[in-house]
This record gives C-alpha cells, sequence and structure tokens, in this order.
C-alpha cells in the first residue's frame, strides 16, 4: 500500500502558455536619404549636401577642401559657368591588353559621364578668355594615360593659336600603369607642350589639388608660371612611407602638403578655393593688359 503511494505520481494542471504581445507603440524607421549629409573626413561636422555645395564644398567648420569634379570646378571659375570643351571624344584604347582596363574605364565612364580623367576647353574669367583644364579624381584616381595626355597638349597648343592664357588644375595619382610606358611619354608630351607655350611668350597658371602626385608632379602640374595649391593639397612624387625607408629618417608630419612646399619655395601661394575665381581673373587680367590679349 505504501509502495503504492510513493510510485503515484502528482499530476498539475497545465496552464496554457500566453502569448507575448507587444502593447508598444509600432514606430516606423526614418531612413535618411542616401547623399543628403555629409560627414567632414577631419572634423567630424556633418553638413547638408546642397548647403557644401553651396560653399564650393568646403567644410563650414574647419575649412577641409572636399574633392570638386571637373564641371563643378568649371561652373565655380568660369564666367556664368560657360564652358565650350575640347576634345570630348576621345577614349583610350588598351594598347597593353591589360585584364579587364576596357571594362574598368567603361565602369568609370557609366559613373562619371566622362570620356577620360581630364577635361579640357575654354571660356571666360571676368572676361578675359582663358584655355582650361581640370583633373577628376573619380576617373581612375586621375591617373595620366595616353588620352590625358593628348587633350592636355592638344589644349596647350590651342592655346599658342588663340593668344590665351592656360589654366590646369591638377588632381591625380600619378601616370597609368595599365598603359605602361606610352602612359610615362605624356609626362614629356605636356612638358614639351608647355615649352612651345612659354616661347610663344603664353602664361601658364598650374593649380595643385588633392592629391597631385606622381608623373603629373614630376612634369606638366610643376611648370608654372604660377604654381598655386589649394589648402591642405598632398603633392610629391614618391609615398611617404617609401620616401621615409630610402633615407632611413622619420619625416616632418606636414610634409609633402601645400603648406609644406609653400615654405620650401615649391609653391607661390596657397590660396582658399572660395578665393581662387578673383585671383586667377587678377592674374590673368594684368597678363592680358600687359601683353595685349
Amino acid at each position: 500500500m505504501l509502495r503504492d503511494i510513493f510510485q503515484k505520481k502528482r499530476k498539475y494542471a497545465t496552464l496554457p502558455k500566453e502569448k507575448h504581445v507587444n502593447t508598444a507603440p509600432s514606430v516606423e524607421k526614418t531612413q535618411v536619404p542616401e547623399g543628403l549629409m555629409v560627414k567632414c573626413p577631419k572634423c567630424g561636422a556633418i553638413s547638408y549636401s546642397r548647403e557644401l555645395t553651396k560653399n564650393l564644398k568646403v567644410c563650414h567648420q574647419c575649412d577641409h577642401h572636399y574633392a570638386m569634379n571637373a564641371f563643378e570646378r568649371v561652373s565655380a571659375l568660369l564666367d556664368d559657368g560657360q564652358f565650350f570643351e575640347y576634345d570630348n571624344d576621345l577614349r583610350s584604347d588598351d594598347p597593353l591588353s591589360f585584364p579587364d582596363y576596357l571594362n574598368k574605364l567603361e565602369s568609370d565612364h557609366q559613373k562619371t559621364g566622362l570620356s577620360e580623367a581630364v577635361v579640357t576647353g575654354e571660356g571666360t574669367i571676368k572676361g578675359f578668355p582663358v584655355v582650361i583644364g581640370v583633373m577628376d579624381s573619380r576617373f581612375r584616381m586621375g591617373s595620366m594615360g595616353s588620352v590625358v595626355g593628348e587633350k592636355i597638349a592638344r589644349a596647350i597648343e590651342r592655346a599658342i593659336e588663340k593668344n590665351y592664357p592656360v589654366i590646369i588644375f591638377s588632381a591625380s595619382g600619378g601616370a597609368r600603369m595599365q598603359e605602361g610606358v606610352l602612359s610615362l611619354m605624356q609626362m614629356a608630351k605636356t612638358s614639351a607642350a608647355l615649352a612651345k607655350l612659354h616661347k610663344a611668350g603664353g602664361l601658364f597658371i598650374s593649380v595643385m589639388t588633392n592629391p597631385t602626385t606622381g608623373g603629373v608632379s614630376a612634369s606638366f602640374a610643376s611648370l608654372g608660371d604660377y604654381n598655386f595649391a589649394e589648402p591642405g593639397a598632398l603633392i610629391g612624387f614618391a609615398g611617404r612611407r617609401i620616401i621615409e625607408q630610402t633615407i632611413r629618417q622619420k619625416l616632418p608630419d606636414d610634409f609633402q602638403t601645400a603648406e609644406f612646399l609653400l615654405k620650401k619655395g615649391q609653391l607661390d601661394k596657397v590660396i582658399h578655393r572660395k578665393e581662387m575665381r578673383n585671383v586667377l581673373g587678377n592674374i590673368v587680367s594684368l597678363h592680358s593688359v600687359k601683353e595685349g590679349i
């Protein structure tokens, strides 16, 4: 009897499991449209993209100069943004049959609407005609291949024919390795064209923006009658790490910046973007009056 008692199992009533009900009011996630706001890489300030564009892509807080694409810069510099473009039909070939090169060129073309990494043409600044070239780092990091060199050389030759000053804004990672020695030849081609301009008494203003490096910095970008730069621009030939390993020395923190080059006498002036049009216009007007352009 006792054994039967201990063997019995107590049965408990099983209550139905309560379903968890979320009584909190539903809140829809608000998504910020992509590209509406931009965070400054230097000071971290948040700016509306539209306001940043109105401010010539200069940070309101720290004056950091964001990259400008070619047509943004043309619009900011030329009178009423009026611009007659040269050679926009020139496209790069694949002379070395470099793997996937043509696909990458086409991809950059689709993303930017550009045929190459430089836009050349003519317009006026304060009423004075100029030939202008603007490199765009969005296209193959502004690297200089055969077409970039050809467009710059042709623009300089047109300036010689028309007796116009030449202004070139550089933004480049250097020579384009996918075209090998043909890209390196553009250093000589552009330099030779500038030698012709100099012999003809023409004016060349070079403006280096962030970054201006490699074969571009070692050729036409450093051959201006006036060599200018935007604040904070990285300018140099080889990279900091390579130089430090070669000379076995620690380089200054501001090495290869526009401000460093100005102190060392390699630049004539570092110009804030908001002052660029006014400074260029004054220089062009001065030379135009002097030489009767």
